[in-house]
């Protein structure tokens, strides 16, 4: 059953950590089966309670799932193997468009900010003590939501989007809830909810954001929390309409106590309006980070909420952390109110890009989606014969499989490096890996 990996431990810790070490190594195999219950207390000569509860905490933190009379597995994508290790390396003299990283040269300078910034501190440090909001820095997010049209709430800050939302899902559920995600979505989001031992139901989405009729068939099978991208979805460039937004807050108000999460990442970057879904639920938050606009090791997110919400997170990040360090919160005020990175020249800079990429693959038959942001999403009839002819070709992609649950393959496309010619020679590359006769017959 488990070849030649031999299972350990006295302690149910032990025994978890066991077979963790197994699945991180790789002797351990997604879908492997591990031993019934009974089998294994009596191979290591300990109480059947304990392995039951070695593998209940491996189920709440997404290593195993367990489907009654059939046994328990290894995850298809355990949480100690991410998505993010399905990737190409891309070696000396591949274009690597990959990543999913800004364009560095639409990052503002950090050396200013960050001076103006330590002034102000070594005239008066913070303390213990203190609020964990520096309160300017809240006045000018309340007052950006509130020109987008967020309902009022109060304001709490986080080490990165990923952080925020792990707290809000961590402020209202429990192991074993059903998350709503898009499905291509964010592959590290798609690593959380399994760790945190939450169950994921796929949502489809279209150029607009997730579908209507599907988010409500999603809620309709007691899922406990919605999450949405407003804005420069990854991977698909999508970016919720008006009246898109219209439907959804439509199907949110027939399940008014669902936890609706709205990541809204590609503020900073994108010129299309935030049509916001809050208001239709008891308990909601708007997410935004300044990693895609300043820099991604400026490790910071803002985010609203209702106040039970940002209670609780508040409440908990006192518990841990304690706050995240007002030196980078005033760096990005700094930056936030000087103007340093223009959104409207980023977001033309990045749409000029997009578009240039999705007109050279509509040359050779290829459809390439991406509204917003810097990515690009392309179908593909198969990811990997794909992504390995690319890489032979000078070009590393990243794999759909980092990105999608169960929807169909594709490859994801960082416009940030490309320029001049670039979208032709990618395009015409990509063509070549899908349909290599034809590229032959052509040439």
């Amino acid at each position: 059953m488990l070849g030649d990996y031999r299972i350990t431990g006295r302690r149910a810790a032990d025994i978890a950590a066991s077979v963790e070490q197994g699945v991180g190594s790789g002797e351990l195999e997604p879908g492997q089966l591990l031993p019934p219950l009974r089998e294994l207390a009596a191979g290591l000569g300990v109480n059947p309670n304990t392995v039951a509860a070695a593998y209940r905490t491996l189920r709440e933190r997404g290593v195993i799932e367990t489907a009654g009379r059939r046994g328990s597995r290894v995850r298809a994508r355990p949480a100690s193997s991410p998505r993010e290790a399905i990737r190409v390396e891309a070696p000396e003299g591949v274009r690597d468009v990959s990543q999913g990283n800004p364009d560095i040269a639409l990052l503002p300078q950090l050396g200013p900010p960050l001076a103006r910034a330590a002034q102000r501190y070594a005239a008066r440090p913070t303390l213990y003590g203190e609020p964990a909001v520096s309160p300017d820095l809240e006045r000018w997010v309340r007052a950006e939501f509130d020109a987008d049209g967020v309902p009022a709430g109060p304001v709490a800050v986080t080490s990165g989007s990923l952080d925020a939302i792990e707290r809000v899902l961590a402020a209202h559920l429990r192991p074993g809830d059903a998350v709503a995600v898009e499905d291509p979505g964010w592959g590290s989001l798609l690593d959380l909810l399994p760790a945190l031992g939450l169950r994921t139901v796929p949502v489809p989405l279209d150029d607009d954001g997730p579908l209507p009729e599907e988010t409500g068939r999603a809620l309709r099978q007691d899922v406990r929390a919605l999450i949405v991208t407003a804005r420069a979805q990854n991977p698909t460039g999508a970016a919720v309409t008006e009246d898109r937004a219209r439907a959804l807050r439509a199907v949110l108000a027939a399940h008014p106590r669902t936890v609706l999460i709205e990541d809204d990442h590609g503020h900073g970057i994108v010129d299309l309006p935030l049509h916001t879904l809050t208001g239709s639920t008891e308990h909601w938050a708007v997410v935004r980070s300044a990693a895609k606009a300043y820099g991604p090791d400026l490790r910071l997110a803002v985010l609203t909420a209702d106040p039970t919400t940002v209670g609780r997170v508040l409440g908990r990040l006192r518990l841990g952390p304690g706050w995240v360090s007002h030196l980078l919160q005033e760096t990005v005020l700094e930056l936030a109110r000087t103007g340093a990175a223009d959104p409207r020249t980023v977001a033309r800079a990045y749409g000029e890009r997009r578009a240039a990429l999705i007109r050279a693959l509509a040359g050779h038959s290829l459809a390439g989606y991406g509204r917003s942001g810097m990515n690009v999403w392309v179908p593909v009839p198969d990811e990997t014969l794909a992504v390995s002819r690319l890489l032979q070709a000078g070009w590393a992609v990243a794999p759909g499989a980092r990105f999608r649950t169960v929807s169909p393959p594709g490859v994801r496309l960082t416009v940030s490096p490309l320029s001049g010619p670039d979208a032709e020679d990618l395009a015409g590359a990509l063509a070549a890996a899908v349909r290599p006769r034809a590229a032959r017959r052509s040439g």
